[in-house]
């Protein structure tokens, strides 16, 4: 979709805010960013030089010739890949929420409309809600009325509040909730537009919403299963 992707980063705790401000300075946003710990035993972390198992996530929104460009940056001036420093991998997007959604999540980028695709076809869409705290009552409710099942949510810290202001008319709130909703394809549209319409913009939710594909799944009991 568009050629737009998620970029995921996962450094060192104690380094967020060096990564933060070396995106800003590539006009990458930093949309939410997340405090983890990783799973790495105590003398895996002296093997990789690590102190400790620490870790921010932090999640942008990038174009393909945004992320080309970056790439050779993050290995250059921020010596990824390093041990102790962290790692980056790449999410395809396959649809946005509107256009201004579209617009805020790419400020400062170059993006060139083309037409809505889905990778391989896939049969199912991860739906990432990302709204003010205290929404998730507000978002889940939106996406059961277009028959969605339940979701997940992380708690997150949210970037770009002057971006919001511009493109989406809204103040955003600092603290975030990241909403996971895993639909079938076929049901992805009406499910992201009633979120959008009940929790996106101008409601004080601020809620914007994307899709991922899901290339496989296991487990999953689904409200529209006995329809196949």
């Amino acid at each position: 979709m568009y050629g737009i992707n998620v970029a995921v980063l996962i450094v060192a705790r104690e380094l967020k805010s060096k990564f933060t401000e070396f995106l800003e300075s590539q006009n990458v946003h930093v949309t939410l960013s997340v405090l983890g710990k990783g799973t790495a035993n105590s003398e895996t972390l002296d093997f990789l030089g690590l102190e400790s198992s620490e870790r921010a996530v932090l999640f942008s929104v990038v174009t393909r010739e945004t992320w080309e460009k970056l790439k050779k940056s993050l290995y250059k001036t921020m010596y990824i890949g390093v041990p102790g420093v962290g790692v980056a991998f790449l999410v395809p997007m396959s649809s946005i929420g509107g256009r201004r959604t579209l617009q805020y999540l790419t400020d400062g980028q170059t993006v060139t409309l083309e037409e809505e695709s889905t990778l391989q076809n896939t049969d199912y869409e991860l739906l990432i809600t990302i709204a003010n705290s205290g929404s998730i009552d507000l978002i889940m409710d939106a996406a059961r009325s277009a028959d969605a099942t339940g979701g997940t949510v992380l708690h997150a810290k949210g970037t770009g509040a002057e971006q919001a202001k511009k493109f989406l008319g809204i103040s955003l709130a600092e603290e975030k909730e990241m909403v996971f909703v895993v639909v079938r394809s076929g049901r992805k549209n009406e499910v992201m537009r009633a979120i959008m319409e009940q929790a996106g913009a101008p409601n004080p939710a601020g809620a914007v919403v994307f899709s991922v594909p899901v290339t496989d799944t296991a487990g999953l009991r689904l409200a529209d299963a006995d329809d196949e």
